[in-house]
Formats: structure tokens, sequence, C-alpha cells
């Protein structure tokens, strides 16, 4: 099976209150980035990768590679306006030959070798596998402040990523969205839109996605008690 990955690290980081952008922000001793990379390095069946990031630190990202010690092809590109734009620029730079794609979040720096692997063979199998984890909490549909309904979540999942495509899936996936303007904040969705099957893989509640100062500071917390 030969895979391409895909690391989203094109946000501002705005909402995290930082002055770099998020995927550049230093955790543990290591930019947010670098962890992904070294879990990329990881897995076996990557053959390339392609990594989005901001205009004007590609360099920044050049250097993280290295310091990974990636041993497969890198390409480095400025991202887009939203993350829908900057992974369907990172799929026009994946090898035709790939079978199949992973597209990772670099704002989830502890996502595991093991659960990439698990999603690129399921991917493999059926189509399509996302990293996800059981709803735990009650679910309330609010309106105007108020509480309008309670939503049963039995059978809801929270979605994660690693998120692992053949390739010829999530491409067409983001030829359509693209020409009917269709947005979604996730490549699964774009991807179940075309009648493909996408299962889901049990990650875990660490695999934490960074947007809030508090989300940093419990991933900071996760890494400090593995040292």
């Amino acid at each position: 099976m030969k895979a391409s990955a895909i690391i989203v690290a094109a946000g501002s980081g705005v909402r995290l209150g930082s002055s770099v952008p998020k995927a550049f922000v230093n955790i543990g001793g290591h930019t947010m980035l670098s962890y992904s990379l070294v879990t990329v390095r990881q897995v076996s069946s990557i053959d390339e990768v392609v990594i989005t990031v901001p205009a004007g630190f590609e360099n920044a990202a050049r250097a993280e590679v290295t310091a990974a010690g990636l041993g497969v092809p890198v390409k480095i590109t400025p991202g887009g306006i939203e993350r829908q734009d900057s992974v369907r620029i990172a799929l026009e730079l994946t090898s035709a030959e790939s079978e199949i794609v992973i597209v990772h979040d670099a704002a989830r720096p502890l996502a595991t070798s093991a659960i990439f692997d698990a999603c690129l063979i399921a991917a493999a199998r059926v189509g399509g596998a996302i990293a996800a984890i059981p709803v735990a909490d009650t679910l309330k549909r609010v309106a105007d402040g108020a509480i309008i309904a309670t939503v049963a979540r039995a059978g809801l999942w929270q979605a994660q990523t690693p998120q692992a495509f053949r390739r010829d899936l999530l491409v067409a996936a983001h030829q359509h969205a693209f020409s009917e303007k269709i947005a979604a904040t996730d490549d699964a969705d774009l991807v179940e839109r075309t009648g493909a099957r996408v299962e889901v893989v049990e990650a875990s509640t660490e695999n934490i996605k960074i947007t809030t100062r508090s989300d940093l500071a419990i991933v900071e917390a996760i890494i400090a008690a593995r040292k």
C-alpha cells in the first residue's frame, strides 16, 4: 500500500492567542508540528508527505522536517484561506501513484502511529476511515439560549484526525465540493456526500485538538506526565 500524508499546519493560532502560527507553538521543547512529523516517520506505509503552512513559514517547516528525520520526500506549500482549501491544495501535490491519502491536523500533536496505521488499513479495505471517539456527554440542541431538545448520544461519535481515504475518492470529493461551493469542516463529510463508505476507528480522548490556551495546557500536562 502506497500512501501520502497531508499535514495541515496553516492555522493562524488567533484563538490560541499566539504570536506565531499554531503549528509553530512550542510544547515541551518542540513545536506542535514536530510531533506530527515524528509520528508520520514511524508509519512505514507513508511514502511522501505534503505540509501546508502559512505563507512565509516554508523555511521554518523545512527545518522541522530536517530535525524530525523524515526519510521520505516532503513538499511544503502555503495553505489556503480555510482548512478545506489547504487540503485541496495539498491533495493536488500528492503523487498519483498513491493509493491512500491520510490527512492530519498538526493541531492534534498526540495522535499515535498506531491510529495512523489503523486508519490506513481500514481505508484500504473500505475506502475511508477516520479516527473518532464515542460521544460521552449529554447533548442539548439550543435556540435563543434555551434548550429545545435533548439529543440521544447513542451512536454519536466525535470526529478527529487522522482521516484516510482512497486517493481517487478524496480527489473526487474535493473537486465536487469546489465546483458546487460546498463547505465542510472535515474531509469525511465531503467523502460521505459521494456515497462512499467511511468507517470510524476508535482513537483516544488524548488526541486533543488544540484550539484554546486551556487545550494547550492539557496537552502540555499529558506530555510532561509521559517524561
